[in-house]
C-alpha cells in the first residue's frame, strides 16, 4: 500500500472514529507525523489534501520546509513542532510554526518570548503533560500546570496558550491509553476555570489508539505510521 492509500485509510478510520463519539468531523485535525520522512512523501499526502503535518526534530522540519517551498501542493501546508523543543532551539522555532506543541517549562517559554518580542509575533502553543508521571518523558506534571500557565500569562505576552497535549505511557495500546486521554481533558477544565482561557485543543491521540482520544474529545490526533509506514532509523 503506497502513501496515498494509507492517508485515505486513516481519514476513513477518522471518520468512523469522529461519528462513534457523535462528533463532527470539523472538529478534529489530523496531523500527519512525518518525521524522517522524506519530503517527497510530504509532498504526496500534500498534494492528496492534507494540510497540517508535525515534525519531531527541529532542524529536519526546517529542512524540509526549505525543501518543499517550491512545490504548489506543499504552499498551504501548517507546520505543528511535536517533539521536545531545547531551550537553546526556541529562537529556531518562534514564529516558525503554526503550532509549538510541547511547551514544559519556563526556560523554553522566556526562550520563544525574547525572539517573539524580537519579531514582534504570536505563537500559538500547547502546554505539554506528563500524564503518566514517568521520569524518562518531557512534559510537565500535572501538579506543575498551574504554576506554569500563570508565568506565561504574567510574562510572556507573545505566546498564545491554546490547550494541552500527552502522550500516554501505555504506547498504541488503544483503550488502554483513554484513562490518561480522559485525564488530559479534566486538567484542560480545570485550567480553563483556573486562566478563563478557552484552551480550545486537546492534542492527543496517534496511529494505535486515536478512537479513544477521539472519544475523550481530542480536537487533534497525531498520527505517523498509519500514514507513512515503519519509520526509518535515525542517522
Amino acid at each position: 500500500m503506497d502513501v496515498r492509500a494509507r492517508y485515505a485509510s486513516v481519514l476513513e478510520r477518522l471518520d468512523k472514529a469522529v461519528s462513534a463519539a457523535g462528533r463532527r468531523r470539523e472538529e478534529v485535525t489530523l496531523v500527519a507525523v512525518s518525521k524522517l520522512h522524506p519530503a517527497e512523501d510530504v509532498a504526496a499526502v500534500a498534494a492528496a489534501g492534507q494540510l497540517d503535518f508535525g515534525e519531531n526534530y527541529v532542524q529536519e522540519a526546517l529542512q524540509k520546509r526549505q525543501d518543499l517551498a517550491g512545490n504548489p501542493a506543499c504552499a498551504n501546508i501548517r507546520w505543528h513542532m511535536i517533539g521536545h523543543v531545547q531551550s537553546r532551539k526556541a529562537p529556531q522555532v518562534a514564529g516558525a510554526f503554526a503550532l509549538v506543541h510541547t511547551l514544559d517549562s519556563r526556560k523554553l517559554a522566556d526562550g520563544l518570548e525574547k525572539r517573539l518580542a524580537a519579531l514582534d509575533a504570536r505563537q500559538a502553543v500547547l502546554f505539554e503533560i506528563n500524564v503518566g508521571a514517568e521520569p524518562q518523558k518531557s512534559g510537565i506534571m500535572a501538579e506543575d500546570l498551574p504554576e506554569l500557565a500563570d508565568y506565561v500569562q504574567e510574562h510572556c505576552p507573545h505566546l498564545a496558550v491554546e490547550g494541552l497535549m500527552c502522550l500516554p505511557p501505555v504506547f498504541d495500546a488503544g483503550e488502554a491509553a483513554r484513562p490518561y486521554f480522559a485525564r488530559l481533558r479534566e486538567l484542560r477544565e480545570a485550567l480553563r476555570a483556573r486562566t478563563g482561557l478557552a484552551l480550545p485543543h486537546l492534542s492527543m491521540g496517534m496511529s494505535g489508539d486515536f478512537p479513544a482520544a477521539v472519544a475523550e474529545g481530542a480536537t487533534i490526533v497525531r498520527i505517523g505510521t498509519d500514514i507513512f509506514g515503519p519509520r526509518p532509523p535515525k542517522v
